[in-house]
């Protein structure tokens, strides 16, 4: 029987397998670049020369209600309770699309790309493209707001004064252009804001400092999630001397893999709201906690999963099981590995700017805080995995088509 999420699914993927049937507005978004200044927009230009895919992609009311219940299922199941009183800034809730619905691929804590999909959304809010912008109406405004009520839980009315956004060697990171745009969305509002390695960040005994200056809150954009070598910077977070968003807690809450192997099976979901359950049932893909005493199964099934390390980020160390060698399914049985059934992606057709069509893949992400959706993009890709060096690909601007 053909339902409606059936005819729902057939016209957007109708109209994302249409190359011709939208394209950005690039002077727009041009202007938008230009406007950060020529220092940033040379720098952009160089770094990121395929973060944004020149054509939108589509998405329906039922793709976007389903992706909504699950970000409240897991918000519900999860329950979090942080020493910090912080929520965590910027949950990336990672989703594939296709005629069975939105698929749960995976939740990052401290998801990359936000300030930049803004700026592209941004631009494109005018214009003759079918549907609507899936996004708050002032994101600039959204994401201090994020940022101030991140202190405020930690620290009540007391001002906000002094942020370090940190990373790792972060003048090298290929989102460092993504940094400038939140030091100058802190710096617009008074607030002085610091772009800087761990290891420029000292512990004295009043608190996190900067040279000589204290830190109120830090941006936290590592990757080591455990802040296992910020000794300095997680001595800080657990004696409550400052305000650290996204923090190693929300991370172990929300963004270990092995969470999607609890959300993927009822018999894991002891006490949940049976909607719940189902929800996520429906919408995370049966995922298995990798050991070698599963070998002969996941060798023999392997065509059908997607291999992923517990505490992996940006595909590193992931791999389709049909491209699995035997020495790397031998690694990865000894490994910390998840197993997830294979969600297969939708596709956005587009013409280069040589003429040439081509069919890319899609996921759709969506920026989350505090369980409410700040905006929508998607990430246009060739390969196995998500990645910023395809010609054409890069963040794209999502378009919500109305029933």
């Amino acid at each position: 029987m053909t339902t409606h999420f059936d005819l729902d699914f057939a016209l957007i993927e109708h109209l994302n397998l249409d190359a011709e049937s939208a394209r950005i507005d690039q002077a727009a978004l041009q202007q938008a670049i230009t406007a950060q200044g020529e220092d940033w927009a040379a720098l952009f230009t160089s770094r990121c020369p395929h973060i944004f895919s020149p054509s939108p992609v589509f998405i329906s009311t039922a793709q976007l209600q389903q992706m909504r219940d699950i970000i409240a299922a897991i918000e519900r199941v999860v329950n979090p309770e942080s020493t910090t009183g912080a929520k965590g800034v910027f949950f990336g809730y990672d989703f594939h699309l296709n005629g069975s619905g939105a698929h749960l691929i995976e939740v990052n804590t401290n998801a990359g790309g936000a300030f930049l999909n803004a700026l592209l959304l941004d631009s494109q809010r005018e214009g003759d493209m079918p549907g609507e912008v899936v996004a708050q109406a002032d994101l600039t405004n959204t994401f201090l707001a994020m940022f101030q009520a991140e202190w405020a839980l930690a620290r009540g009315g007391l001002p906000l004064r002094c942020v370090a956004i940190v990373d790792e060697q972060p003048e090298q990171q290929f989102l460092y252009p993504e940094f400038l745009l939140a030091q100058a969305m802190f710096e617009r509002a008074g607030i002085t804001a610091h772009i800087v390695d761990p290891s420029d960040l000292q512990a004295h005994d009043d608190g996190l400092y900067v040279a000589d200056q204290k830190i109120d809150l830090v941006y936290n954009r590592m990757t080591d999630f455990t802040l296992t070598h910020s000794p300095a910077l997680l001595r800080a977070h657990q004696t409550g001397q400052v305000v650290l968003t996204p923090h190693p807690d929300t991370y172990a809450r929300y963004a270990d893999k092995r969470l999607l192997a609890e959300f993927s099976q009822p018999d894991l979901l002891v006490g949940v709201n049976p909607a719940d359950v189902a929800t996520l049932q429906a919408g995370v893909p049966p995922t298995f906690l990798v050991s070698p005493d599963l070998e002969q199964t996941l060798w023999e099934q392997r065509k059908n999963l997607f291999f992923k390390p517990n505490s992996g980020y940006g595909s590193k160390g992931a791999y389709r099981g049909d491209k699995l060698t035997k020495r790397v399914f031998a690694e990865i049985l000894q490994s910390d590995y998840v197993a997830q059934q294979l969600a297969p992606p939708a596709e956005r057709a587009l013409t280069l700017h040589d003429g040439t069509t081509v069919s890319l893949k899609f996921d759709v992400r969506c920026y989350v805080y505090d369980g409410q959706i700040q905006l929508i993009a998607a990430r246009l890709y060739q390969g196995q995995t998500t990645n910023f060096r395809t010609q054409g690909g890069g963040f794209a601007v999502v378009r919500l088509l109305a029933d």
